[in-house]
C-alpha cells in the first residue's frame, strides 16, 4: 500500500473514531449513572430495612438478669428470672411499647437466709410479685454488621412504685435474630425500700443491674403475611 493510501486510511480511522467519541462518552456517562443509581437503591433499601418497625419477643431461657450490691465486707451477687418480655418499636418515630416482666420471688444469691430477707423484707415479693419495665421511647444507632446502640426510656415498676429510667443497651441484629446487653442502676432506698444494712455490715444504697438477652423479631410486614395465611 502506498504512503498516500496509508494516510487516507489513517484519516478515515481517526474520523470514525472522533465521530464515535460523543457516543462512547454518552455510554460511559449512562453506565456511571446506572451504577450510582444502583448503589443509591441498595443504600436506600438497607436504610429502609433498618427503619422497619416490629415486635421483639425475648427468650426467657436465653436471658440472664444479674445484680451486684457492694458492701463493706464483700459484694453480693445474685440473679432474677425473666417471666416474659415483649418490646414493640418503630425506629422512624422512636415510639415503643410492650412490657418486660421479672419474677420478684426468683431473686437468688445462693444463701437461703439472705434470699428470704431480700424477698420478704426488702422486695416484699408476696405483695409485689412482679417487677416490670414498660418501654415508651427509644433512640437507635445502627452500624455495619447489624451492630447497634440504643437508649430506651420507660417506666420501671418496683415494690409498688413507678419510676422513670433510661436503659442503655447494645448488641447485634442479624435478620430477625437479636442479642443484646443492657445496664442500669436502682436506688432502692430512695425508692422506699428497706436498707438491709446491719450495724457495721453496711451495703450500698443502689444496686447495679446487668442484662444479657436474646430474642426474635417479627417485622410488621411479616406479621401481616402470617395473619393472611
Amino acid at each position: 500500500m502506498s504512503t498516500l493510501e496509508l494516510m487516507h486510511a489513517s484519516n478515515g480511522f481517526w474520523t470514525e473514531a472522533l465521530s464515535m467519541a460523543p457516543r462512547a462518552k454518552h455510554v460511559i456517562r449512562s453506565c456511571a449513572f446506572a451504577y450510582l443509581l444502583t448503589i443509591a437503591v441498595l443504600v436506600h433499601g438497607a436504610a429502609s430495612a433498618e427503619l422497619r418497625s416490629g415486635t421483639l419477643e425475648l427468650d426467657p431461657s436465653k436471658t440472664q438478669i444479674e445484680f451486684r450490691l457492694p458492701g463493706t465486707l464483700h459484694t453480693t451477687h445474685g440473679t432474677f428470672k425473666l417471666e416474659r418480655g415483649t418490646i414493640i418499636g418503630d425506629p422512624s418515630t422512636g415510639k415503643a411499647s410492650g412490657s418486660i416482666v421479672v419474677d420478684a420471688k426468683s431473686g437468688n444469691t445462693g444463701m437461703g437466709s439472705r434470699d428470704n430477707h431480700m424477698r420478704e423484707g426488702v422486695l416484699e415479693a408476696q405483695r409485689y410479685p412482679e417487677i416490670t419495665f414498660d418501654p415508651q421511647h427509644f433512640t437507635l444507632k445502627v452500624r455495619s454488621g447489624g451492630q447497634f446502640q440504643a437508649t430506651m426510656q420507660g417506666v420501671l415498676t418496683l415494690h409498688g412504685g413507678r419510676h422513670d429510667i433510661d436503659l442503655m443497651a447494645q448488641g447485634q441484629l442479624v435478620g430477625d435474630k437479636l442479642t443484646a446487653t443492657a445496664h442500669f442502676s436502682v436506688p432502692y432506698v430512695d425508692w422506699g425500700m428497706k436498707d438491709p444494712s446491719i450495724l457495721f455490715l453496711t451495703v450500698a444504697k443502689q444496686v447495679d443491674i446487668d442484662i444479657a438477652t436474646s430474642g426474635h423479631v417479627v417485622w410488621n410486614g411479616e406479621a401481616a403475611q402470617i395473619n393472611e395465611k
